[in-house]
């Protein structure tokens, strides 16, 4: 088993109510929870088949060069990238957005 971390934006209620049974909501759309590959698998499922137009990004730890890895779900400025077998974060501003930093 392992920590689990799932961060939700603009998601149904009844996605954050399934969550809820798995994991803890620590802030209105953060849950965090100790669960073994195949929980954490089946709760991926039901992000990916009940999130709608939402985002969602979960990650958990295990045996990498960074202690952790993630998906993501939905549109979101940010998206995963691997690079030389390392998992990055690629940021792209999204229409209509202002750049953080120019």
């Amino acid at each position: 088993m392992s920590m689990c971390i799932v961060v939700t934006e603009a998601v149904p209620a009844r996605l954050r109510g399934r969550l809820a049974v798995w994991l803890l909501e620590i802030r209105a759309g953060v849950y965090v929870g100790d669960v073994g590959r195949r929980i954490r698998e089946m709760i991926w499922y039901q992000v990916t088949e009940l999130a709608e137009q939402g985002n969602a990004v979960m990650a958990w730890g295990t045996n990498t060069e960074s202690g952790f890895d993630f998906v993501t779900y939905g549109q979101n400025a940010r998206m995963p990238i691997d690079f030389e077998g390392l998992r990055l974060v690629k940021f792209t501003p999204m229409n209509n957005a202002t750049p953080i930093c120019e």
